[in-house]
């Protein structure tokens, strides 16, 4: 007859087992949370897509509306403005085309060909036809660079 635990297996995880499972889990979280906080580029990359939504729209707006619409902006701050018989007004009534300041900023900003008048702020004007002019606006914050293309019939690509 058997002694009563002599051959009895034992179940359960070795120690080793257990940190390798442990390292694993660690790895993991660390790569995840890198991946979780955007870099600086990627923020500016965000910020650029936004705004050329905006300016489709800002556009689009300007053909329904059959009024010009500008876009302005400065390094810390963009807002949008529409065209009346007395002259530019602030969009205030439409939360989409709102006054903002830029999330990445200070930013410079090069407006490619420059139509603006002010030197320390530039204006990309929508007119009421659907063709206007191609321009490319870029935008940097430190060594970070992104530009917003724009063709001319409504295509807004972000490089």
């Amino acid at each position: 007859m058997r002694a009563h635990g002599a051959l009895r297996k034992v179940a359960g995880f070795t120690l080793v087992e257990l940190l390798v499972v442990m390292v694993i889990i660690g790895i993991t979280l660390g790569l995840a949370s890198l991946n979780a906080i955007p870099s600086p580029r990627q923020n500016l990359q965000q910020e650029a897509q936004r705004i050329a939504l905006l300016l489709q729209l800002a556009r689009d707006e300007a053909i329904v509306r059959n009024r010009q619409v500008a876009f302005e902006a400065n390094p810390e701050r963009y807002r949008f403005v529409v065209r009346n018989d007395t002259g530019w007004e602030p969009v205030t009534r439409d939360d989409l085309l709102r006054e903002r300041t830029f999330k990445s900023g200070p930013l410079q900003l090069v407006l490619e060909p420059n139509t603006s008048v002010n030197t320390g702020q530039l204006r990309i004007v929508f007119g009421r036809e659907p063709v206007d002019k191609p321009f490319v606006l870029t935008m940097a914050a430190g060594p970070d660079a992104v530009a917003i293309r724009a063709d001319g019939v409504g295509h807004f690509t972000v490089e």
